[in-house]
């Protein structure tokens, strides 16, 4: 059977139409609407995969001996919240909830939903300027929006590294969902 490489012309417009980089041709409205739908399936999954581990496990480490290279899962739980938070805040100008002194169960899992709260409320209030303007020092500028991405990538990351925590505790991480 023959295949031809025919796209629809909506279809090829469109990716004609889409930066190489940097600011998009959507609106803000577009965009957020896109992202927040995304957001909010991760943060489902991270709070799920955050509660799957036990109270008592939360200070586990796989190798002590990389410690303090290696984090507790605890203390993983609460770097995602602050490394979220802290960014979607850098682009807005407003603070992030403060980490706790101690990454317990509790503590980390109330971090994680407030983070993820404030999160939400910063990407509703956050213009195309913000989106478009860069941030960061070289070589690691970028615009608002892929501040965003990064750092949506670098949970994904995390919650990777905290599944992996899990099965060694042999427990079975939550299905994955996107």
């Amino acid at each position: 059977m023959k295949r031809s490489l025919y796209l629809p012309l909506a279809t090829a417009c469109t990716l004609l139409a889409m930066p190489i980089y940097g600011a998009s041709s959507f609106s803000a409205a577009d965009w957020k609407v896109d992202f927040a739908k995304h957001w909010a399936v991760s943060r489902e999954f991270t709070m799920a995969v955050a509660d799957a581990m036990p109270a008592e496990s939360y200070g586990f480490i796989p190798n002590t001996e990389l410690k303090p290279v290696e984090m507790s899962f605890g203390e993983l739980m609460a770097h995602i919240a602050q490394a979220n938070a802290s960014n979607f805040g850098r682009i807005t100008g407003e603070n992030p909830p403060a980490r706790p002194e101690k990454v317990d169960k509790t503590s980390a899992m109330k971090y994680l939903n407030d983070s993820f709260d404030f999160c939400a409320k910063q990407l509703d209030v956050m213009t195309d300027e913000q989106l478009d303007k860069i941030y960061g020092k070289e070589p690691r500028q970028m615009p608002g929006r892929d501040v965003l991405w990064s750092y949506f990538t670098h949970m994904a990351h995390h919650r990777g590294q905290a599944e992996v925590y899990l099965r060694l505790k042999n427990i079975k991480p939550p299905g994955y969902r996107f």
